[in-house]
């Protein structure tokens, strides 16, 4: 009975590594690839995301093998059977497998480091455009600077969604945010780097797009950010991925990538809606 379990393990292993290295699942039209990239940076994350299954997927195969091999050898030992011991003690043992698993995920990192550098271990160029990103129960809003090219001051007590002033923002006393433009979508040009400000309002939420692959935690209490250069006009999705509270399911936004002049022109017709 141990024989046929070790051989069990040894086809359900194999037989799981067959969708990942076609991409697709057993018997239907699912393809399991990745969304379509639509960033200067998601090639280098793609990149890798697949050397990282190709090690883990080796990894695991390995494990199991080894698994079904000391089922397969051990199984049917009699129970009289002499006792045998690693040599040096299951203290060895120990060793080895933390000298591995640490090796993996030191490698895992140099090579992530490539992927993740351009995102977060580099500023954004001078001339990137800023837009502030604010997260609360349960939406996005976007706020860009007007033709001044200044952000006037957040008031969180002046906060009044219902008079649509989700910053906090005081035109009053306040000459820098009178031109300000707040909107419920994120609009950028395309080919231009967008350096997007982000805070949380209340609990912790998440900026997530699947094309662009980026997704960053707004933290409370924390003034976070990162930079992006989009490469493909669309509308795509923009999620919030940490659970918020009740409406989380719900909490998402759109990202609506624009041609130079297309951007110029909703931004023109935002301005004159504020």
């Amino acid at each position: 009975m141990g024989k046929v379990f070790a051989v069990i393990v040894v086809v359900i292993a194999l037989a799981s590594a067959v969708p990942i290295i076609t991409h697709h699942w057993f018997g239907t039209a699912i393809e399991l690839r990745p969304p379509e990239d639509i960033s200067t940076h998601g090639h280098a994350i793609d990149e890798q995301l697949s050397e990282t299954m190709v090690e883990a997927g080796l990894s695991f195969l390995a494990a199991q093998l080894v698994l079904a091999l000391f089922v397969w050898k051990f199984s049917n030992r009699s129970a009289n059977a002499e006792i045998k011991t690693f040599p040096g003690g299951a203290k060895w043992l120990v060793i080895a497998a933390l000298a591995l698993v640490g090796t993996e995920m030191l490698a895992l990192g140099v090579l992530g480091q490539r992927a993740w550098a351009t995102v977060y271990f580099t500023p954004a160029k001078p001339d990137a455009l800023q837009v502030q990103a604010q997260a609360g129960q349960f939406a996005f809003y976007f706020r860009y600077p007007g033709a001044d090219g200044k952000f006037g001051d957040l008031h969180p007590d002046k906060i009044d969604e219902g008079n649509s002033n989700f910053f906090g923002l005081d035109p009053a006393n306040d000459v820098d945010s009178r031109d300000d433009i707040v909107s419920g979508e994120l609009a950028v040009p395309a080919n231009r780097e967008v350096h997007l400000l982000m805070h949380a309002k209340d609990v912790g939420h998440s900026f997530y797009v699947r094309e662009l692959r980026i997704q960053q935690d707004f933290v409370p209490g924390l003034d976070l950010s990162v930079h992006f250069t989009a490469t493909k006009v669309g509308k795509y999705e923009i999620v919030c991925t940490q659970l918020c509270g009740l409406g989380h399911y719900n909490m998402k936004a759109y990202l609506n990538v624009l041609s130079q002049e297309d951007f110029d022109s909703w931004l023109k017709q935002k301005a004159s809606e504020q």
